[in-house]
């Protein structure tokens, strides 16, 4: 069984930066891509960034400029930094990668921006 871990969360000031990985394990085959999303309490989950096998990364428009997605192909993990935070960035990080059809999961990291 596949399982996703992300590490790197906490709290920081504004204008501060903050890097997110994102580890699996178990008998992982091809990930055909990797995603960030986060969640405000009250709010759906929004994407934060992608990056999909063979192509580039995207980003949302809040997050463009500011935040980089990028993978480790050695330690198959894959990065986000985070730079110039803002308040509105708070919330809870979700890495996913998709497996074939199979869209997986990780528990979320708490990232807290303080003004």
């Amino acid at each position: 069984q596949v399982t996703v871990v992300e590490s790197g969360g906490g709290l920081v000031q504004a204008g501060n930066p903050l890097k997110l990985s994102c580890a699996t394990s178990g008998r992982v085959r091809r990930i055909n891509a990797w995603g960030w999303y986060r969640q405000v309490p009250g709010n759906q989950r929004e994407r934060v960034a992608g990056l999909p096998l063979g192509g580039g990364p995207n980003y949302a428009d809040s997050v463009k400029g500011r935040f980089t997605i990028s993978r480790d192909n050695a330690e198959n993990t894959v990065n986000l930094q985070m730079n110039n935070l803002k308040p509105e960035d708070t919330g809870v990080y979700y890495c996913v990668i998709l497996i074939g059809d199979s869209w997986i999961w990780g528990q979320g990291t708490q990232v807290t921006v303080s003004s």
